[in-house]
């Protein structure tokens, strides 16, 4: 699966996030969402962007920050837990109920919008194809059209 879309921001700050992207997977997998979410992260650390994964949980997250270390052979992402001690340069920060400085890019795990979407540049939203991951994907996606921000999918196959 290729990611497309991660790329520098170059719009100017704005109230609302500059772009939001949904990714629909072609499965629902156990960690297929997680490790999806790991390869954009590494897309855009790739591209030296700050970024923030909010997960749906704190299981979530502590799921996030092992599979980050093992997604796929030979990657290292230096990441964290959002809040941890001596982590402010990493580039990449995993939470689930905090309210995290801007970042870059924002991929977001839990079924609704975070309230401070707005301080990034990038949204990217993970769907899969369990029925409640799409039903939430969709209300999230009348959310940002209702927000004036036309959101843009990306059907990946397998």
């Amino acid at each position: 699966m290729v990611a497309p879309g991660i790329e520098p921001p170059t719009a100017p700050a704005r109230p609302y996030a500059a772009r939001v992207d949904f990714y629909v997977l072609p499965a629902s997998g156990k960690n297929e969402r997680l490790v999806f979410a790991c390869r954009l992260a590494e897309k855009a650390f790739d591209l030296g962007q700050r970024t923030y994964i909010h997960a749906e949980s704190e299981e979530q997250s502590t799921q996030l920050d092992n599979l980050l270390w093992t997604f796929r052979q030979g990657s290292f992402l230096p990441h964290a837990l959002y809040g941890a001690e001596n982590d402010d340069e990493l580039p990449i920060h995993i939470g689930w109920q905090s309210e995290p400085e801007a970042y870059d890019v924002l991929i977001n795990l839990a079924p609704k919008v975070p309230a401070f979407f707005d301080r990034f540049a990038r949204v990217a939203e993970i769907v899969d194809t369990d029925e409640s991951v799409k039903q939430a994907a969709r209300e999230r996606f009348r959310f940002y059209r209702e927000h004036g921000i036309t959101p843009e999918s990306h059907t990946l196959e397998s």
